[in-house]
């Protein structure tokens, strides 16, 4: 499959399916089983996953396929791009704690 950019420039496909299938695990994993232990039915569980993963694909599409330029890595330092993931795995663990608290709250 031959991904390309809105202005038509053929981009690595890699990236996007690689955050779209964890996208998928993440979702159908996590979301119905926290949803569960607030007493949602599975059926409205599994719903929000499904919403949860298509709107991660759609993001994932527009900010790695539809939106990606190939020279853009070139220009941009790779300290920089080891701080905004750096920054990234930090707000990722932030969040999962904030789950954990609202998990054991509720």
């Amino acid at each position: 499959m031959r991904l390309r950019n809105r202005d038509g420039t053929p981009i690595d496909p890699v990236p996007f399916f690689v955050v779209v299938c964890i996208a998928f695990l993440v979702s159908y994993a996590w979301v119905p089983i926290y949803l569960g232990g607030l007493g949602v039915s599975i059926a409205a569980a599994l719903v929000v996953a499904s919403v949860t993963f298509f709107l991660a694909t759609v993001a994932a599409y527009h900010q790695l396929v539809w939106t990606s330029d190939p020279d853009r890595l070139e220009r941009i330092p790779v300290e920089r791009r080891l701080q905004r993931l750096f920054y990234a795995v930090l707000i990722g663990v932030a969040l999962l704690g904030l789950l954990v608290i609202l998990a054991s709250i509720l």
